[in-house]
């Protein structure tokens, strides 16, 4: 079995391999000086996509993502089809089509957020970028995704997984909190799920918009009173909403809080402004961060094993 990837996630593809036990083959990935991508699957590497079924491994962030997901799924197909002519005709030109077997895994699933039309005449950019991505594999693999239901009518099989597990043993080793917190109701779910694997009391903040520009985070049941606690949420982009999750617990007496997420998407400074307010950050490698201390791989690999039986593929 194989797992390829490009330049944007070749750490959770090799996490992936490991935890599957295949092979991990990176394909040439490189940019113009005008900074349109180019694939390449390399000459060793073509027998190995044509005898087993081949997970590729790709986010769609940032935006150059998208389009390197799009090219790889290209070449793999065109490779697993037999489509292999060459203007310098190197090796055969064609060869038999040996059928389905192609699953994108994407840790981070950029647009992901953009679930809902709000307005008219919005894009619903999960939905379309998932639709375009459906049509060139034959099943899909989403770690952590923001809002599953507006991908669940897709035209391929789709596996939801989650790295909460991991998160959940991770942190219990290495900070062994008492108290779980949810920085919102939308991260309920997988804050819960964390606080029962661990054995700590759960709880979450209420978000109240004041106005435009002021939102107040109201403690709904919280005793963390000389508690250690742990924020856990999917993704973690500026660092505010955590940075005034911790303040409230602070100020109700919490010693020691702790940011985690399966996405850490870090940005502006997000990190140096976290550990202002937290004693520690913790994320897993979706997307690279400095903050990648949980591994992601047997997250995908669940998710990679719920697709192939839906296909009917031997692992």
């Amino acid at each position: 079995m194989v797992v390829v990837s490009g330049s944007n996630a070749t750490t959770m593809a090799a996490e992936l391999a490991n935890s599957l036990g295949w092979e991990h083959h990176p394909l040439e990935t490189r940019r113009f000086p005008d900074t349109e991508g180019y694939i390449r699957i390399p000459t060793e590497t073509i027998d190995a996509l044509r005898n087993e079924p081949v997970v590729v491994v790709s986010n769609t962030f940032p935006d150059s993502g998208i389009v390197e997901t799009l090219l790889m799924l290209d070449a793999v197909q065109d490779v697993r089809q037999g489509r292999l002519q060459n203007l310098r005709e190197i090796g055969p030109q064609t060869l038999p089509d040996v059928g389905k077997g192609v699953i994108l895994a994407i840790p981070y699933f950029g647009y992901s957020r953009q679930d809902k039309r709000f307005k008219p005449g919005e894009s619903i950019s999960a939905r379309a970028i998932a639709e375009m991505l459906a049509t060139r594999c034959d099943g899909m693999v989403l770690l952590d995704l923001h809002a599953p239901a507006v991908l669940s009518q897709l035209s391929v099989p789709v596996a939801f997984t989650t790295a909460m597990p991991e998160l959940a043993v991770h942190l219990k080793q290495t900070v062994s909190p008492d108290f779980i917190l949810s920085p919102d109701k939308g991260a309920i779910d997988r804050a819960s799920s964390v606080a029962q694997q661990i054995g700590c009391e759960f709880s979450y903040l209420e978000k109240t918009r004041i106005d435009a520009h002021t939102i107040v985070h109201k403690a709904k049941d919280l005793d963390v009173a000389g508690k250690s606690v742990a924020i856990v949420d999917d993704m973690i982009a500026t660092g505010g909403t955590i940075c005034r999750a911790a303040e409230a617990l602070r100020s109700q007496g919490a010693v020691q809080v702790h940011a985690a997420c399966s996405h850490g998407l870090f940005t502006g400074g997000a990190i140096a402004r976290l550990l202002r307010y937290v004693d520690g950050v913790h994320a897993t490698g979706s997307l690279p961060n400095a903050r990648d201390l949980i591994s992601g791989g047997p997250a995908l690999a669940r998710g990679v094993n719920q697709v192939m039986g839906e296909l009917g593929l031997d692992a």
